[in-house]
């Protein structure tokens, strides 16, 4: 089976799974969007509402936001995966429950192993977890490590910097030095480097809605 396809079929199992609560209270599941052969995969946390209406991940006023952060990284989405730690929205916008990561991370497992990304960002604390525990995200931001067989980087979710404006910059410069980090990465897999401009400024925008995943 190609990564494509096990991409596929995993998304038919996310939104037919009846594993924790969460599937008694989604519209849409939000398996991730992306393509198999993308060389960074991010991470979030969960679908919000505007996600769970329309079945994609970051399709709310954070996604608006994160589209300009790729922009200003010379990524697009056609270029990346974006998934979250659980598919299917928590009421609210809580928390996910340990219950909820445990019953999703079987999926993100699979989707993991078929891209193989060089780099894993993480958004957010509960995608953090997965990968890195007893840190606070406020201390390793930003900062690329190996885990494992892959390069993880932890980053805030750009939903924090629509509520606490002062953490803008820091996602911004993170951001920023994703270009660098990749080639980084790219070394030390035996890949080569590839040359790109980046983008010094993104548009600042005050979206009217916001959708906290």
């Amino acid at each position: 089976m190609t990564a494509e396809e096990t991409l596929a079929k995993l998304a038919q199992e996310v939104s037919a799974c009846t594993n924790c609560a969460l599937h008694t209270s989604r519209k849409k599941s939000v398996p991730g969007d992306g393509p198999a052969t993308a060389e960074i995969m991010f991470i979030g946390e969960g679908p919000g509402f505007h996600e769970n209406e329309q079945g994609h991940p970051f399709v709310g006023a954070s996604g608006k936001f994160l589209d300009q952060l790729l922009a200003q990284a010379n990524l697009t989405r056609a270029e990346v995966f974006i998934a979250n730690v659980v598919k299917c929205r928590p009421p609210s916008n809580r928390d996910p429950l340990p219950d909820e990561l445990v019953a999703c991370d079987k999926y993100l497992e699979a989707q993991i192993q078929a891209i193989d990304p060089s780099i894993i960002v993480t958004l957010g604390r509960f995608s953090m977890g997965k990968f890195i525990s007893d840190v606070k995200i406020s201390a390793v931001h930003g900062q690329m490590r190996k885990v494992g067989e892959r390069y993880v980087i932890p980053m805030f979710h750009p939903a924090a910097a629509l509520h606490q404006p002062q953490l803008k910059p820091s996602i911004l410069g993170d951001f920023a030095k994703l270009p660098e980090q990749l080639n980084e990465a790219r070394v030390a897999l035996g890949k080569p480097i590839i040359e790109k401009k980046i983008r010094e400024e993104v548009p600042d925008e005050k979206p009217k809605q916001m959708s906290m995943f």
